[in-house]
């Protein structure tokens, strides 16, 4: 019987301009949506409609604890981008899942873009947490 995978056994990696930042390492959590769309169609002379789906990209959250003042280079990046100040900046994000058999398999979400990015620190004991909502065109299995 397969062992199913947890949270300990994925790695996450923000990756700016292909460079891992080593200030990202307290994910919190990572979700990552591949969006498709249904679409259905019906035809004289048939008894159901015909389907077929739509790829529309990549959606996803991640939240992360702030360990490291260097994460506000990552936010700083994704504004000036925003901004039009640095152009060619990509940021990417890599997953990697280590499979109890010992199998890796990696997911690699390229060319993020950002939308509003919260910082929340809930109580004087809590600590703080910086979200960051992306998408991209398109996600590769490696």
């Amino acid at each position: 019987m397969a062992q199913r995978i947890k949270g300990q056994e994925v790695e996450v990696l923000l990756l700016l301009n292909g460079e891992p930042v080593s200030s990202a390492t307290a994910v919190q959590s990572l979700s990552i949506e591949q969006q498709l769309d249904v679409t259905a169609e019906g035809y004289l002379g048939e008894t159901t409609n015909r389907r077929d789906e739509v790829y529309n990209g990549v959606a996803g959250s991640m939240a992360l604890h702030m360990d490291d003042p260097d994460v506000f280079d990552v936010v700083q990046a994704i504004v000036e981008r925003a901004t039009r100040r640095a152009a060619g900046t990509t940021i990417n994000i890599k997953a990697a899942l280590a499979f109890p058999n010992g199998e890796l398999k990696r997911v690699l979400v390229e060319d993020c873009y950002f939308g509003s990015i919260p910082m929340e620190f809930s109580s004087r004991t809590d600590f703080g947490t910086l979200s960051l909502d992306f998408e991209a065109a398109s996600l590769r299995y490696l």
